[in-house]
């Protein structure tokens, strides 16, 4: 039964030496016609002019011939490099063929095997970058004060600003009566529930909702990500690189620039390109990344401060703080 990966390209027809070519016979017929012409008219009209005469008359009868046979032979020059051309073409596509044969067998037996390699190199890495923040961090275990189910992720803003409203004389608001959002809480609603049966992550988006600070952030957040869906860029599909938490709370403090270039992770080149393009040509999309970012940037200030180093890092694996760093490296945030 014939192998259909077989190459089944027809070979080039390649003459042989002893197969006469059709410009030869033109050729003899032509000479010998032109010979025979050539005699009937010195033959009824003899040469006159003696040695010069005959000089001439040789060349009238022997140059068409000898062009003749020069046209003949380039001819076969020609043909007999198109067809050798013809056979190195054969030999190449045939070795092409074979040598992409071999890689897609080879590629198909080492695949797993690579992919393993790799996810099982990329796990640990993960694990070191997370040992090794933790290890650089700057406070210890009797410094990190309460658990984060317990302790309050933002601090409470300070009274009498102008820029907030009164209260009233009426009674206390309804929003100093809820305990504060606890730091468990508020990592887990910037992530966004994970699945439609994530109770807890529904749970904790529902009161970083009923927090005034929060909620700001959330729904700007809720926005970006959407208007990023529309272009196909979803923040689980980004891999940034980590940063230690000390240089989070740099950029908590006001640093900006080279000093917190390691936030700007994302190195996805599709998704800075996408984001960017729509930047410079969708009004609604940049005003909602500039908003997001002003969002963004005023609650880590905020949530620095009663933050521990292991939350720093745990708000840097959330798909908020990742939009943070693709919209951050789109703005040059971090240059």
């Amino acid at each position: 039964m014939p192998d259909v990966n077989q190459n089944t390209e027809p070979e080039p027809d390649v003459p042989t030496g002893d197969m006469p070519s059709t410009a030869g016979l033109a050729a003899v017929i032509g000479s010998i016609a032109w010979i025979g012409v050539a005699a009937l008219f010195f033959f009824f009209k003899p040469v006159e002019g003696g040695t010069l005469g005959l000089i001439m008359t040789g060349l009238i009868v022997l140059l068409p011939i000898a062009l003749l046979w020069v046209a003949v032979s380039m001819s076969r020059s020609v043909r007999s490099l198109r067809d050798e051309a013809a056979r190195l073409q054969a030999a190449v596509d045939a070795m092409r063929n074979a040598f992409v044969a071999q890689n897609k067998a080879g590629a198909g037996s080492l695949k797993p095997s690579l992919e393993k390699k790799l996810d099982e190199i990329a796990a640990a890495q993960r694990q070191t970058e997370t040992a090794l923040a933790m290890f650089t961090s700057r406070r210890d275990a009797a410094q990190a004060g309460p658990s984060a189910e317990s302790k309050a992720a933002l601090v409470a803003p300070q009274s009498g600003t102008g820029d907030e409203q009164p209260a009233l004389a009426l009674g206390t608001p309804a929003e100093d009566l809820r305990p504060p959002l606890s730091v468990a809480d508020f990592i887990r609603a910037l992530n966004f529930p994970e699945t439609p049966e994530d109770k807890a992550g529904f749970r904790a988006l529902r009161l970083a909702l009923e927090d005034r600070t929060t909620s700001k952030l959330i729904r700007a957040a809720q926005d970006v990500l959407t208007l990023l869906s529309q272009d196909g860029i979803y923040m689980d599909d980004l891999r940034p690189e980590r940063a230690r938490p000390e240089v989070w709370r740099r950029f908590a403090r006001g640093e900006r620039g080279r000093a917190i270039s390691a936030l700007g992770g994302v190195r996805d080149r599709s998704s800075l390109a996408l984001t960017a393009g729509r930047m410079r040509e969708d009004p609604v999309f940049r005003d909602a990344a500039h908003h997001f970012l002003r969002q963004f940037d005023r609650t880590i200030q905020e949530f620095e401060r009663n933050a521990s180093d292991q939350d720093m890092a745990d708000l840097a694996e959330t798909r908020t703080a990742r939009a943070f760093m693709l919209f951050g490296r789109v703005t040059g945030t971090f240059d």
